[in-house]
């Protein structure tokens, strides 16, 4: 009897470690599995991946049309843009070219009137005439000598002598300002007459003076004087006008300025 309750309880402890046994092996089976899947959906999903990461030729043409396509439109709007504001821009610019333009245009054209208002006229040249009619009977002589029939020597002759009938009118050689009106010892009734540019004129040998006086205002060609015999170191001489040109005084040949 005793031994009977024994095998019964060795049977009741064996069975239950069985079926704890066998739930525990079911239980690493069932993780083991689960593992198993688990590591397998991994691998497909990683080849998965690669795929689309890495895509066929045909793939990577159609993005690259696309992105070339992409990258034109953005291009030909960017230029649409660019140019369109560079052609406002130009056309502000020509525009404000075109004004500055006509503005300068109108500035030059208001200097060049303003400049032909105020520009003074620009002076004439001297022309001198000669101050009587008449044939030149001694010659002007600074470096040389002529001989002097009065003096009987041969000496300098600063001026030219013009041959010409007593009393024959003198005219200013050129416009100018009486400055003197004297009775020289040398060169008897004398007048002379300043210029501009520095000129002078001397008329000399007169016989009279009455037509001007001293300060007044002679044109050209206005009579002055008349032809005499009043210069005493030319008495011997027949009537003539000793006339004399300076310039910035200094005596020059009168043949060079007569015209």
């Amino acid at each position: 009897m005793v031994n009977q309750e024994k095998d019964k309880r060795f049977l009741i402890v064996f069975g239950v470690v069985f079926i704890v046994s066998f739930l525990v092996f079911i239980g690493i089976f069932i993780s083991i599995n689960n593992r198993f899947k688990a590591n397998s959906d991994l691998g497909l999903l990683t080849i998965n991946t690669t795929e689309s990461i890495v895509p066929n030729e045909n793939t990577a043409q159609a993005s690259s049309s696309q992105d070339k396509t992409v990258n034109e439109v953005e291009a030909k709007v960017t230029n649409q843009v660019v140019n369109g504001k560079t052609s406002n821009t130009t056309s502000s610019e020509s525009m404000k070219a075109s004004d500055n333009s006509q503005a300068e245009e109108q500035a030059k054209k208001i200097q060049q009137v303003s400049s032909v208002i105020d520009e003074p006229e620009p002076k004439k040249e001297l022309e001198f005439m000669a101050p009587c009619v008449g044939e030149i009977i001694t010659d002007y002589a600074d470096e040389s000598l002529v001989y002097s029939k009065t003096l009987d020597e041969w000496t300098t002759h600063l001026g030219i002598d013009i041959k010409a009938n007593k009393t024959s009118s003198v005219v200013a050689a050129e416009s100018g300002t009486v400055k003197s009106i004297k009775n020289d010892p040398r060169y008897g009734l004398t007048v002379m007459i300043s210029h501009e540019d520095g000129y002078e004129t001397v008329y000399a040998n007169l016989l009279s003076a009455d037509f001007v006086k001293e300060g007044d205002k002679v044109s050209k060609n206005q009579t002055i004087g008349t032809v005499g015999e009043s210069a005493s170191f030319e008495v011997s001489d027949p009537p003539h006008l000793h006339f004399e040109v300076l310039k910035d005084g200094e005596n020059i040949n009168p043949t060079t300025v007569i015209q």
